[in-house]
């Protein structure tokens, strides 16, 4: 009889999957993605008979997909083994041959999709600029905008009279404005408010004839919500006494607002009323809400987690009464992990994840990327799995972080890098002080902008870290910038406040490779060879100087892109960090 596997493989293997999406005038068929066959692929659902089909199958899994409001087409971007360049494909619901939507557009990145009943909008971004078409039957898409800075796309209204998107003529990507047009590109409206103040579309709601824009704005700090009526160029704000930022969408017969508060790493739901302004609770239980809809029964579904419990996709009706599980997801259920404690260094939040064992712990950062993200109390396989092989893992909530205000988001303005690792030393002078943490074994790990700070780490604090763990990271940021996909150098544009051509000191003073001669410690890195965000090349860069210097040094390398949808690769890269970190801090190895 075979033993089964170690609870930290499991937690990789046991189903998930995302909040399904549904056709607005057709509910009951909805479409979500799952990785109960081994990788991320996409799923119709009919809830009429319960039956649930497989939509896509590629090498390297599939996430990004819509249904049309009829319910009767899914759309699905099929990008190059993660390189994130890509086209829209059509499949009919019930099943049928895949269509190339616009083939005449050629491949591009995927800026955003809106699907009418009779117009379907794509927006995308190439070397050449950015660009909206409108797809409507058999007739060749129709290019309604071009403009050399970043776009997204930002709702069609339900009669398919006005279209709303995201742009940055201005130069900031970080900072949208917003702009509705007919269909032909005719502008109706514009609404910005000024340089370092971002604007971000929730749509329309599901009723003809209702042309209100749902917005968040941030004028006062934390993200609220707006209506703009774009055809008088009228607005209307909402005074919220929540003390984090919120999401909002809006519920189908344009009545309500469903709000996500998000406050110190957890999430609260609240039903908003338009007329009256009552800003109602809906009852969940603590934890994260990473995702949440309104049917329209009235009825919230929403996918919630905390850190010992696996994501499920819940409901709760809409006297906020009842409720349950709205989708289970197939198999066994992922074994439970250890809860967060969370505390403040000043401003920083952060949480904590201790195995049994007493203290001090060996103890790993496991930081974020984005970074505009954030760390939340929230299931992580990766991070429960450095505790069951007896390590602390610390998630920081630096400066750059969302979740915490424009303020805190934007701090990293013009001086990216170092000012997270100003809030990483704090709290790791924070856990060592608390007896938390060994200070002689404490590693720095993270992915993406993570890994970024990894390696920035590993060359600025070299007497902090006994170890380093990169995965995807920006190595050599000059390098970076000239092969990474076009959105991201407008966004490092906009960040850095120059490009490197500008400003190259700039760059060189926050990249990792100016300081790869102070790394004292052995490293792995772990890189996609597809991947368009953290290319390649800057990464063989700083490997080929790490060798030339003859630092220890270890390297994974996967064919993908930025992370991968393959469980079973997803394992592989965990089980080599948890078997580099045993070697190198005496902890537990991996079984």
């Amino acid at each position: 009889m075979t033993a089964p596997e170690a609870p930290w493989r499991r937690r990789f293997r046991a189903a998930r999957t995302t909040l399904p999406e549904w056709g607005e005038d057709a509910p009951e068929r909805l479409l979500y993605a799952s990785n109960h066959l081994a990788k991320w692929e996409l799923f119709a659902w009919d809830r009429t008979t319960d039956t649930h089909r497989q939509v896509t199958d590629r090498r390297e899994g599939t996430l990004e997909g819509y249904i049309d409001p009829r319910g009767e087409l899914i759309w699905w971007f099929d990008d190059t083994d993660g390189d994130e360049l890509g086209r829209w494909i059509i499949q009919p619901f019930a099943g049928g041959a895949d269509v190339e939507a616009a083939p005449e557009l050629g491949r591009a990145y995927n800026a955003g999709l809106n699907v009418g009943g009779t117009l379907a909008v794509v927006a995308r971004s190439t070397v050449d600029g950015s660009s909206i078409h409108v797809i409507s039957g058999v007739q060749p898409a129709r290019q309604i905008y071009r403009h050399a800075e970043e776009i997204m796309l930002g709702g069609l209204s339900a009669d398919e009279r006005l279209l709303c998107f995201h742009h940055s003529e201005h130069g900031d990507t970080r900072h949208f404005a917003l702009r509705v047009v007919d269909p032909d590109g005719a502008q109706v409206d514009e609404l910005w408010d000024g340089p370092g103040l971002g604007l971000e579309s929730r749509g329309f709601p599901q009723v003809a004839g209702d042309e209100r824009v749902l917005v968040l704005h941030e004028r006062d700090d934390l993200k609220r919500p707006l209506l703009w009526w774009p055809r008088t160029g009228a607005t209307r704000t909402f005074e919220l006494d929540l003390l984090g930022d919120v999401e909002a969408s809006w519920y189908p017969d344009g009545s309500a607002i469903l709000i996500v508060h998000e406050h110190a790493g957890r999430s609260q739901l609240y039903r908003l009323d338009v007329a009256s302004e009552r800003l109602e609770l809906v009852p969940t239980q603590p934890g994260t809400i990473a995702a949440a809809a309104a049917r329209p029964d009235g009825e919230v579904w929403y996918q919630w987690s905390d850190a010992s419990s696996a994501p499920e996709i819940r409901s709760i009706a809409a006297d906020g009464r009842g409720g349950g599980v709205a989708l289970r997801p197939v198999g066994e259920p992922a074994p439970s992990g250890v809860s967060y404690s969370d505390f403040m260094v000043g401003s920083i939040h952060t949480f904590v994840a201790e195995p049994p064992t007493g203290r001090p712990h060996p103890t790993i950062f496991v930081i974020h990327g984005g970074p505009e993200a954030h760390d939340r109390d929230t299931f992580a396989p990766p991070v429960q799995a450095w505790v069951d092989h007896g390590l602390a893992a610390v998630l920081v909530n630096y400066r750059g972080s969302t979740g915490y205000g424009r303020k805190w988001r934007d701090a990293l303005t013009g001086n990216p890098g170092l000012t997270e690792l100003e809030d990483i030393a704090a709290v790791w002078e924070r856990v060592v002080g608390d007896g938390v943490a060994d200070p002689g074994r404490i590693a720095i790990s993270g992915n993406s902008w993570g890994g970024y700070l990894t390696l920035l780490g590993l060359g600025l604090q070299p007497e902090r870290w006994a170890l380093g763990v990169a995965g995807v990271p920006v190595a050599d940021y000059v390098a970076a910038f000239e092969d990474e996909m076009e959105p991201l150098k407008a966004y490092d544009r906009a960040l850095f406040g120059a490009s490197p051509d500008q400003d190259r000191e700039r760059y060189v003073r926050r990249s990792p490779i100016t300081y790869i001669d102070k790394v004292r410690v052995p490293l792995l890195i772990l890189a996609g060879e597809n991947d368009p965000r953290c290319p390649i090349r800057q990464i063989d860069n700083y490997l080929a100087r790490l060798a030339q210097l003859g630092k220890a040094h270890e390297v994974v390398r996967f064919d993908a892109g930025h992370g991968s949808l393959r469980t079973d690769e997803r394992i592989r890269q965990t089980e080599a960090q948890l078997h580099f970190v045993a070697r190198h801090l005496g902890t537990t190895p991996p079984l």
